[in-house]
């Protein structure tokens, strides 16, 4: 991995997530500082998620939703031209709506 680069995770959809550390420093100070020590979490809700959505707002936004301790975890990732990268994660209490474009078997 490059020096900015922070993590790359392979999702089930065939791509792969990248994030920088200075994004990752931004997520948990400004945007969800209650995802501070989380990424673990926020990584397994990418690679190994109970549901995949696209979003209503921006169809190159796909959400990724995993039942996690404590809570339901959402990660939104922004697609373009070949790469991936997290906008945001969040606490949900239910899985967003948005045409779903995977889901885990049960």
């Amino acid at each position: 991995m490059s020096k900015g680069l922070h993590f790359v995770v392979s999702t089930l959809l065939g791509f792969a997530v990248r994030c920088t550390r200075v994004y990752w420093q931004f997520i948990i100070t400004a945007k969800r500082p209650a995802l501070a020590g989380r990424e673990a979490e926020v990584k397994a809700t990418l690679s190994d998620p109970d549901e995949s959505r696209q979003s209503r707002q921006d169809p190159q936004v796909r959400l990724f939703h995993r039942e996690n301790i404590p809570c339901r975890l959402c990660t939104a990732v922004r697609r373009g031209d070949g790469a991936a990268c997290p906008i945001t994660a969040y606490p949900a209490g239910a899985i967003t709506t948005g045409e779903r474009i995977w889901t885990r078997s049960r």
